[in-house]
């Protein structure tokens, strides 16, 4: 039941809202409460005729003052089938009188309130198979859930409005018995034993379940096999390790397909940079428009990976280009980034990104220029979508330059020249709308993703960035006893942080220490992770639940194990602790995080879904195969740091210092006239050496 509920789960996570959608503009009349929230989501139903009430105990205590039936809508900003329903139901003055005299109705903005969300979808699975969004459930006064489903037409959920609300006239006793059960389910889904056997699993083990994974992938146009298809960043990552570890050629050419079908094809913004949220055909042509800070600073952290792996000067564009996408649409004045842009845009999807030849053609305004750019990009007088154009590259660069008798630098220049043209004509067109709201875990996200490319590029400016972005988040959102706040806006945070924001934000300081050296990023983590194991670890599982102990209690607590398009918030912590404690000789959070891997083992050995373990699976890479520590010690510590950095190192740590530092792994190191190079295991070094590469060639598989 277990796992069949996790497969759910994440399939119905990463496979909603692909329909098209109107998004009202039309905002009279007096607003309801929804309208002193920050979240742009609730804002956009806040002149909803319905009387929608945010999340909390307001809410929860009108229900059973008045013995009303709760409805939880949930969905978020960019989610087009959201604004679908909207338009249809919540807007209609006949939809809403009913929703207004019968029940309370709570709108959820899904990204800010992810425990909510995980409770009534886990509903929706059990009683459906399959979920998405828009959520909306039926609960009873005290939040015990009775029904969970997605998008309903007017006319049915109109039905179902009277149905339940008939049901509570004439038989409540029925309802109760339903949310007993319905209750239990969502409970039992979340238990996980817990794994006393010694820890065991061995390369070959590892093996077997990485080649039956890789099955599962188109070898031709990359990503999982059919459509749609989604990015699923850390899957590479893993692939990329595993590569370099064991020499597998099957898991590189399964990430330099999924990569190079990306970086071509229309999932991706060759006007503007930048990665929509994924792909609806098998081909990586027709992309759900909306673009997810989430996606983007993953892809640049695995692109800018697999340009240290391969050399591919492609992934270091789409590096360069996404950063620069992001630094134009989702950064705010402050340096924070924000949480998406929606993929409609004058209630039309895609509107901003598709054009016809004939637009280019007058862009260009030249013709011989205006063929190669159509034929590089797949445009023509019919489309390739709906009677316009999605650009995606279908021809060899060097093919086409021979074809036009140019030089591959001429056309490099050309399409370089024209595309900036097209950038600034579709800079007049109505742009799609932001969620300019502020997520912990998702900058820590771009946080990493800046590191990696500095590590790759060499580009201190990313380094920059990455510093500021974590500065402003301890500035706004980390108290001085490392609790954090989730989200951020308009000077206001308001939503205590869920277990993902500690994980993912300790990941990105234990990143920027390895990037800076500076000992600071690691007390900051020893912080957060104080502050988690306090109020975040349940003895009981020895594992993490997702929400605090200090919030209010949801109808069912629940944790996160399996991966997802974000790596869960229990492998993302494990993988944190274990990195926090070999850095540190932390032996406690080791022995902690290789419990937490042990109890998720069964699923990874058993597992054909390679996205749902990826990260779990780099935890287990780095206990079959133990890390490198590569100290570097002296003056010109963080110059070799730099020149290692470009390289591509696996499942390497780096750590280093100027100066004598306290550092266990640093001890007694320092000598004031040289920069010595210590390439470690398992806390036992080899002989140290000067020569950045000598170095790397202490580092054997």
């Amino acid at each position: 039941m277990l796992r069949k509920l996790l497969l759910l789960s994440l399939l119905l996570s990463i496979c909603a809202c692909n329909k098209k959608s109107t998004i009202p503009q039309d905002r009279k009349g007096a607003p309801n409460s929804l309208i002193n929230e920050t979240s742009p989501y609730l804002l956009q139903h806040a002149y909803n005729p319905v009387d929608w009430m945010p999340w909390g105990d307001k809410a929860l205590d009108k229900a059973t003052q008045e013995n009303k039936l709760i409805i939880i809508s949930v969905g978020y900003a960019a989610c087009h089938w959201c604004h679908v329903m909207e338009h249809e139901s919540f807007e209609d003055s006949l939809v809403a009188a009913v929703m207004n005299e019968n029940y309370v109705s709570i709108k959820v903005d899904r990204e800010e309130r992810p425990d909510v969300d995980d409770v009534y979808m886990t509903a929706a699975t059990l009683i459906n198979g399959s979920g998405g969004w828009p959520l909306n459930a039926i609960a009873l006064p005290d939040g015990r859930p009775i029904f969970a489903g997605t998008y309903y037409p007017k006319d049915q959920w109109l039905k179902i409005l009277k149905h339940f609300n008939d049901k509570q006239l004439s038989d409540p006793q029925e309802l109760v018995e339903a949310a007993e059960k319905l209750t239990l389910g969502i409970t039992e889904s979340n238990i996980l034993p817990v794994n006393e056997s010694p820890f065991k699993f061995s390369k070959n083990e590892l093996a077997t379940v990485v080649n039956k994974c890789i099955n599962e992938f188109d070898p031709k146009h990359g990503g999982r096999s059919g459509a749609p298809k989604f990015p699923m960043p850390n899957t590479y990552e893993f692939l990329m390790k595993y590569h370099w570890l064991t020499g597998n050629e099957a898991a590189l050419h399964t990430v330099t397909a999924g990569l190079d079908g990306m970086a071509k094809g229309g999932i991706y913004d060759h006007i503007g940079g930048g990665f929509a949220r994924y792909s609806t055909d098998a081909l990586w042509l027709v992309p759900h428009f909306e673009k997810m800070l989430y996606d983007n600073s993953q892809l640049i952290g695995v692109y800018a990976k697999a340009y240290q792996l391969t050399g591919n000067e492609m992934y270091k564009d789409r590096v360069t280009e996404t950063i620069d996408f992001v630094e134009r649409e989702l950064m705010s004045a402050e340096g924070s980034f924000y949480s998406s842009l929606d993929a409609d845009s004058e209630g039309e999807e895609g509107l901003f990104y598709i054009w016809t030849k004939a637009e280019i053609d007058s862009i260009i305004n030249n013709e011989t220029e205006a063929k190669v750019f159509c034929e590089y990009y797949d445009v023509s007088k019919s489309g390739n979508w709906e009677h316009h154009n999605i650009l995606n590259v279908i021809v060899d660069l060097p093919e086409l330059a021979a074809k036009h008798k140019l030089t591959t630098i001429q056309v490099e220049d050309l399409l370089g020249r024209n595309k900036a043209k097209l950038l600034a004509h579709r800079a007049n067109r109505i742009r799609p709308g932001t969620d300019d709201k502020t997520l912990t875990s998702w900058n820590a996200l771009m946080i990493s993703g800046y590191v990696a490319a500095y590590n790759a590029t060499g580009e201190k400016r990313y380094l920059t960035k990455a510093v500021d972005n974590a500065q402003l988040l301890i500035k706004k959102q980390l108290s001085k006893d490392g609790r954090l706040q989730r989200n951020y806006k308009d000077g206001r945070s308001s939503i205590n942080a869920f277990l993902d924001d500690y994980a993912l934000l300790m990941t990105a300081f234990l990143d920027l220490y390895q990037a800076t050296f500076d000992i600071e990023w690691i007390e900051k983590t020893k912080l957060l992770c104080d502050y988690a194991l306090l109020n975040f670890y349940n003895s009981d599982t020895r594992m993490f639940d997702y929400t605090s102990k200090l919030d209010p209690p949801l109808v069912a607590r629940k944790a996160e194990y399996t991966d997802n398009v974000i790596p869960a918030s229990n492998s993302s912590m494990a993988r944190a602790l274990h990195t926090l404690g070999t850095l540190t000789y932390n032996r406690e959070l080791l022995d902690m995080s290789e419990q937490m891997l042990n109890n998720i083992l069964d699923q990874v050995a058993s597992t054909k879904y390679l996205s749902f373990y990826s990260n779990w699976m780099q935890l287990l890479l780095d206990k079959i195969a133990m890390p490198y520590e590569i100290a570097i010690v002296g003056q010109d510590a963080l110059e070799k740091r730099n020149q290692l950095a470009r390289n591509y190192i696996g499942n390497s740590l780096l750590l280093g210092t100027q100066k004598e530092e306290n550092l266990e792994l640093l001890k007694s190191k320092y000598m004031e006239d040289a920069t010595m190079i210590y390439v470690c295991q398992n806390k036992v070094c080899k002989l140290p050496v000067e020569n950045v590469n000598s170095a790397l060639g202490l580092l054997t598989k």
